[in-house]
């Protein structure tokens, strides 16, 4: 049975993005029953060419990936997530949905890297993507299926705090 992580950023356009894409590149690599999708309260409709680059430039997958609202997520029918991470801090103090099945919530803030001067960006996104690349493979590596709710939140916690 896939286990199924939101990861939720104010516009779904880096961090957020570099999340999903980390997560599902260690799923994919380690061969673990696991997605992960990203989503934003206003998202921009676009992805960060930054994000991308860093991506990229780490041998990560990023066809597919799209600036998408939350609410797609807690709509009948979604796929039923298992945890739902804020990265940024907006997002963290926004309302957000109820979403089905009562997911694990953590935050797990990161500095934007577009906040950054346009000359310092590059780099910026690249030690983002690695920050979030290390905490999504502890993620991914979790047994999910032989973790309730309550131990599952402490070690997801846990990751946040690593």
């Amino acid at each position: 049975m896939t286990t199924y992580i939101l990861v939720l950023c104010t516009h779904n356009a880096a961090r957020s993005v570099l999340a999903e894409a980390m997560f599902n590149h260690w799923a994919k690599r380690l061969g673990i029953d696991a997605q992960a999708h990203s989503a934003g309260a206003a998202p921009s409709g676009r992805i960060h060419p930054q994000a991308l680059q860093a991506l990229a430039a780490a041998g990560v997958e990023t066809a597919g990936l799209a600036s998408k609202h939350m609410d797609l997520f807690a709509q009948p029918g979604a796929s039923e997530m298992r945890v739902v991470i804020t990265v940024c801090d907006s997002a963290a103090a926004q309302p957000c949905p109820l979403w089905p099945g009562a997911p694990v919530r953590a935050h797990w803030s990161y500095p934007d890297p577009s906040a950054a001067p346009e000359g310092e960006q590059a780099q910026r996104f690249a030690l983002t993507r690695q920050a979030i690349a290390y905490r999504m493979l502890q993620l991914v590596q979790l047994p999910f299926t032989a973790l309730d709710n309550q131990a599952l939140q402490a070690r997801v916690q846990a990751i946040g705090a690593s």
